[in-house]
């Protein structure tokens, strides 16, 4: 399938004919990018699917409510972001009474996760990044991984670029003395 530009898109939308069809198109352009900066962030298979289904039900259901003041794929991040980080309360709330460590039960989901296929190393990496907090840990993510911009990752954010690098930094020294100890 031929990626579609963003202004083609939001032509689309503007269309109620085309609605749909450019939905479609917007999940198939996006899903893969989206489902992978979710499940860096939940580790869970499962949970990432659930996660990027609730991401796409709350962008078709605020359409009509973006304005092209940002990218399509910034606004779909941010929505993602958010529905992760509710996703991740609810999970906090939920172990907090059974007095278990959200990080921990994540970890030990993704060893038993069968899509999972890194190796020892790849999930000490995984553990690493699971200490950071949940901002530190998704600049570290959209920089590490992703090798985006700081400046597209303001925007996603809404965050200054020098607070980014500032909490990228500090994320790669805690990441690196939690390797140290571990390897």
């Amino acid at each position: 399938m031929e990626k579609i530009d963003e202004k083609e898109l939001i032509q689309m939308f503007s269309d109620e004919d085309q609605r749909r069809k450019a939905f479609s198109i917007l999940v198939k352009q996006y899903s893969e990018s989206l489902y992978w900066q979710i499940r860096k962030m939940v580790l869970c298979h499962d949970d990432a699917n659930d996660v990027l289904q609730n991401t796409f039900l709350k962008s078709w259901d605020n359409l009509s409510q973006f304005r092209g003041e940002s990218k399509i794929s910034t606004w779909l991040f941010r929505i993602a972001i958010n529905e992760t980080y509710t996703f991740l309360n609810k999970e906090r709330q939920r172990n907090q009474s059974n007095f278990t460590d959200l990080e921990d039960v994540m970890i030990q989901n993704l060893q038993s996760d069968p899509w999972f296929s890194g190796d020892e190393v790849a999930l000490k990496l995984q553990e690493a990044i699971m200490t950071l907090p949940d901002k530190q840990r998704l600049v570290f993510n959209m920089k590490y991984y992703n090798d985006m911009k700081y400046e597209d990752i303001s925007e996603a954010l809404g965050t200054s670029v020098g607070a980014l690098k500032a909490s990228y930094h500090y994320a790669v020294k805690k990441v690196e003395a939690f390797l140290s100890l571990e390897l």
